[in-house]
């Protein structure tokens, strides 16, 4: 399990951002410690680099809520908005 601080370095990405993300609803299920403070997996670590890629890559914070919940929804709503009438 990463700490906040420690993800911050993983990700290079500040302390308020994260924050900013979690408090967004951008990395999904976030689980806290004994002492109620954020910790984070292996999978939520790259998920945060995923954010961090399509930040520089343009998105905005509107269009990664909307990307985050295609990719909750599972592959069938890929297949259906991608399908070629």
């Amino acid at each position: 399990m990463f700490t906040m601080k420690r993800v911050c370095q993983e990700t290079n990405m500040s302390y308020q951002t994260l924050k900013y993300y979690c408090n967004e609803g951008l990395v999904p299920n976030v689980k806290r410690d004994h002492n109620n403070r954020r910790v984070f997996d292996e999978r939520d670590v790259k998920w945060i680099k995923d954010l961090t890629c399509l930040k520089r890559c343009g998105m905005s914070i509107q269009e990664m809520k909307d990307y985050l919940e295609m990719c909750l929804e599972g592959p069938i709503y890929h297949s259906a908005a991608t399908e070629i009438p």
